[in-house]
C-alpha cells in the first residue's frame, strides 16, 4: 500500500496540537468569552452558556457531597436534556467516570451494565426509570438521582434532581486530571447478543476527536465563527448516550460554541419544528432520519434549506438516499465512519475537495489506517482490494475494561482491529464492505449484504431495506431481504428480486423477501441486522 495515499490532496492540516487538558477545562476554555449566547434549548426554554456552566458546578458540587471522588463511575440514564449535560461536565470537572446507559435498556441490561462498573451514583429519568428500580436492589448503587420530565411519581428513596440544582451552590475542587491516562467515559459497546463491554475513552481521546472534527470543518467555522462568534444552532436528535451523539453534536456543539437544540427521542414532526425555529446550521444524524425527512411530504415547508451541513455516520448511507436528500435541501452530506473505541470519527468525506459518495472519505488529521488480510492480519493488501480495517491515532480507546484478553486482541502493537471490512481507492478514500462478522458464505461465495443493501435502495418503492445471512440446509447460508415499502406502495417479492436480478451476480440475490411495517433499530435508528439473524434462529 502506498503510505498515506490520502496526503496528495488532503484538505486540512495533517498534523494537530493537543492541549493536554481535561475535557471539561476544554469546554470551559471555549464558552467563557461567550456568556449570553444559547448554549442548550430545550422544551422552549434556552440556556445561556454562563446558566450552563453555574449548573454544571452546582452538579458538581451536590456529587462531592455525595462522596463522589476521582475514578468514581457514575452512571447517566438519560435522554437529551440538560441534566444529562450538567452531570456529563460534572463528571468531567470531578474526575469521575460517566458510565453511558441507554434509557431503553431492559432491566437485565442495567442490572450487568451498573455491576459491571460498579456505578455508585445513578442519575435517571421519572419516564423510564422503571427498568431501574427493578434492579436497584442487586446493584451497587448508593445515590440515585431522578429528572423529572413528565412529573410523574417513582418508587423508592431518591433525590429529585431539581431540587439538587437548588440546594447546591458552585464551588467545587476540580480534580488534577492526566488527559492521557485518566478514563472520562465507559461507552459499552457490543452486538445483539450477549452482554455488552465498556470502551474506556480518555479525556484525551474525546478532547482529541473534537479537535480533528473542528479541523475538518474548519472553512466551514471560520465563515461562521472567525471574525467574531455569532449564535448558531445545531440539532441534537442524536442521543447523548451513544458516543456519535456524545462526541459530535454534544462535545463539539457546546465548544464551537454553538446552541444545542436537544430533542430527547425522535419525532420527525418535532424535528422538523425545531429546524424551522432555529434554523440550524448543521444537523448531524443517521441515515433513517435523513430517509424520514427526505420521505415526507411537506418537509419543504420546514426551512429545511437552512441546513448547511450533515454529518452522516453509524450507520451505511445509501447513495440514493444522500441525493434525494441534498436535493431536496440544499445541504451538503458529509458521510464519515468511526466506532466506539475511537471516541468516535476516524474518517468523513472533506467538506471541501472531492466527495465520494459510497465512501467514507479520508482519515481525519493524524489518524492512520491501513488494509490488512483478514487470515493473519498482519499483511497490506494492495489498494483496491478488500481486507480488515485497522485504525491508528489519538482518539483510539485505552483499552476495554475489565477485558484485558479482548483489549489484547483489538489492540495490537498500537493499532485497532475494527472487525470492519473495507477496501482503498487510489486517493485514500475508505470504502466499508460490510462487518467481518455478517459476511455470508452462501454456496462457497462471500457476499457482503451492505452491497445487497445498496441496491434494494434503488427501488423506487422500497422505503428501508437490509439482507442479512439465514440458515439453509443446501447453501449453508443464503440472503434473505427485509424490505419496508414507501406509503402507498404495494410489491411483490417477485417483483423485488427481478429488480435485483438486474443488478447483482446470481448467487447475491437474496433468495426470500420478507415485507415488515418496521425494521429493528438501536437507540440512534441504526438498522439491527444481527437481530433479524437472531429472529431467524429462533423460528
Amino acid at each position: 500500500m502506498t503510505v498515506r495515499p490520502w496526503l496528495k490532496n488532503y484538505p486540512v492540516r495533517w498534523n494537530l496540537e493537543y492541549p493536554e487538558i481535561s475535557l471539561f477545562d476544554y469546554l470551559t476554555e471555549c464558552v467563557k468569552d461567550y456568556p449570553d449566547l444559547v448554549a442548550l434549548v430545550f422544551i422552549g426554554s434556552e440556556i445561556t452558556c454562563k446558566e450552563m456552566l453555574e449548573n454544571i458546578e452546582r452538579v458538581a458540587s451536590a456529587l462531592v457531597d455525595l462522596g463522589v471522588k476521582k475514578g468514581d463511575r457514575v452512571a447517566l440514564m438519560l435522554p437529551n436534556c440538560p441534566h444529562y449535560v450538567y452531570a456529563y461536565y460534572a463528571c468531567m470537572k470531578l474526575g469521575a467516570i460517566v458510565v453511558q446507559v441507554n434509557p431503553l435498556y431492559t432491566p437485565r441490561e442495567v442490572e450487568f451494565i451498573l455491576n459491571d462498573s460498579g456505578a455508585k451514583i445513578f442519575f435517571g429519568v421519572d419516564a423510564v426509570f422503571s427498568s431501574f428500580h427493578a434492579v436497584r436492589d442487586r446493584v451497587p448503587v448508593e445515590h440515585v438521582i431522578v429528572a423529572r420530565l413528565l412529573w410523574m411519581e417513582v418508587e423508592g428513596e431518591n433525590v429529585w434532581y431539581d431540587e439538587l440544582l437548588q440546594k447546591y451552590s458552585p464551588g467545587a475542587a476540580a480534580a488534577r486530571i492526566d488527559p492521557q491516562e485518566d478514563v472520562a467515559v465507559f461507552q459499552y459497546t457490543g452486538g445483539t447478543t450477549g452482554f455488552p463491554k465498556a470502551v474506556m475513552l480518555t479525556h484525551y481521546n474525546l478532547v482529541c476527536n473534537v479537535i480533528q472534527i473542528k479541523e475538518w470543518l474548519s472553512e466551514w467555522i471560520n465563515e461562521k465563527f472567525g471574525r467574531k462568534i455569532t449564535q448558531q444552532y445545531m440539532i441534537a436528535i442524536l442521543p447523548f448516550f451513544h458516543s456519535y451523539g456524545m462526541t459530535c453534536v454534544m462535545n463539539t456543539g457546546l465548544t464551537m460554541p454553538a446552541g444545542v437544540v436537544l430533542i430527547p427521542r425522535f419525532d420527525i414532526d418535532l424535528v422538523l419544528a425545531m429546524i424551522k425555529q432555529y434554523r440550524p446550521a448543521a444537523f448531524p444524524a443517521v441515515p433513517t432520519i435523513y430517509m424520514a425527512i427526505a420521505n415526507h411530504p411537506d418537509a419543504d415547508q420546514y426551512n429545511i434549506d437552512a441546513v448547511e451541513i450533515c454529518n452522516s455516520g453509524a450507520a451505511p448511507m445509501p447513495v440514493e438516499v444522500m441525493e434525494r436528500f441534498e436535493q431536496r435541501t440544499g445541504s451538503k452530506m458529509l458521510e464519515g465512519y468511526g466506532l466506539s473505541e475511537t471516541s468516535p470519527v476516524t474518517h468523513c468525506n472533506p467538506l471541501i475537495g472531492v466527495r465520494k459518495p459510497g465512501s467514507v472519505g479520508m482519515p481525519y488529521p493524524d489518524t492512520d489506517t491501513r488494509i490488512v488480510d483478514l487470515e493473519t492480519g498482519t499483511k497490506d493488501v494492495p489498494l483496491g482490494q478488500e481486507g480488515e480495517i485497522i485504525i491508528k491515532g489519538p482518539q483510539v480507546m485505552k483499552g476495554y475494561w475489565n477485558r484485558p484478553e479482548e483489549t489484547a486482541q483489538t489492540l495490537r502493537d498500537g493499532w485497532l482491529y475494527t472487525g470492519d471490512i473495507g477496501r482503498m481507492d487510489e486517493d485514500g478514500y475508505l470504502y466499508i464492505v460490510d462487518r467481518k462478522k455478517d459476511m455470508v458464505i452462501t454456496g462457497g461465495y462471500n457476499v457482503y449484504p451492505r452491497e445487497v443493501d445498496e441496491v434494494l435502495f434503488e427501488h423506487p418503492k422500497i422505503a428501508e431495506a437490509i439482507t442479512a445471512g439465514i440458515p439453509d440446509d443446501y447453501y449453508g447460508e443464503v440472503l434473505k431481504a427485509y424490505v419496508v415499502l414507501k406509503e402507498g406502495e404495494t410489491a411483490t417479492a417477485e417483483e423485488i428480486l427481478a429488480f435485483c436480478a438486474g443488478k447483482l451476480t446470481k448467487y447475491k440475490i437474496p433468495r426470500a423477501v420478507e415485507f415488515r411495517s418496521e425494521l429493528p433499530k438501536s437507540a440512534i435508528g441504526k438498522i439491527l441486522r444481527r437481530a433479524l439473524v437472531e429472529e431467524e434462529k429462533q423460528k
